[in-house]
């Protein structure tokens, strides 16, 4: 069984999350996708971060696919970092291999994480690509301190069964849908009504 973890906010779900998921799941060969929905980012402000609850709800609705499983997970278990979620499904499910999934954007400023070396460590991470950011996220500290990990596009199906550390960068189709345009867009809508 192999399975993506694409872990966020989801603040709101939108229909770039789900494009990213169904690229991961074509472009990577996986059996499933998890949407690892975060009680919060210690990178973001939880000021404008919806109840877990709402945002449960609305990842739920959007994600149709049988294949994707969404998740409060993290919250359940009381993790706020990725690295203590990883070292726990790794001990719980050792038969299943994992793929982290993330957008070119958390890649931009994945060297921030906690323990970021450690992740790559443990996973496989596969980099989806995002207007704007295909430069921003390939010339970033950690892309360049793990750049001899990078797996060739073409050879992205092989991810999954690598020994970590293992990168690759996946090109397609990009949303131009973010969570945080959506937020704004809202927050001006309610203004002028």
């Amino acid at each position: 069984m192999v399975v993506g973890l694409y872990g966020g906010s989801f603040n709101p779900p939108h229909a770039g999350h789900l494009h990213v998921s169904r690229l991961a799941l074509a472009r990577l060969g996986l059996d499933r996708l998890w949407w690892l929905v975060t009680p919060g980012n210690p990178l973001k402000a939880r000021s404008e971060l919806s109840p877990l609850s709402e945002r449960m709800a609305a990842a739920t609705r959007l994600a149709t696919d049988p294949r994707i499983v969404v998740t409060d997970i993290e919250a359940r278990l009381g993790f706020t970092y990725s690295i203590d979620t990883l070292a726990w499904l790794k001990a719980k499910a050792a038969s299943v291999r994992f793929v982290w999934i993330m957008g070119a954007d958390s890649l931009a400023s994945f060297h921030r994480w906690r323990r970021w070396r450690a992740i790559m460590e443990q996973v496989p991470i596969a980099v989806i690509d995002r207007p704007g950011w295909t430069l921003k996220a390939t010339s970033a500290p950690a892309a360049l301190a793990m750049a001899q990990y990078r797996l060739p596009e073409a050879d992205a199906r092989l991810l999954a069964g690598l020994q970590p550390p293992a990168w690759t960068l996946i090109h397609g189709p990009r949303s131009p849908l973010s969570s945080t345009a959506l937020r704004a867009k809202a927050a001006a809508a309610s203004k002028k009504g």
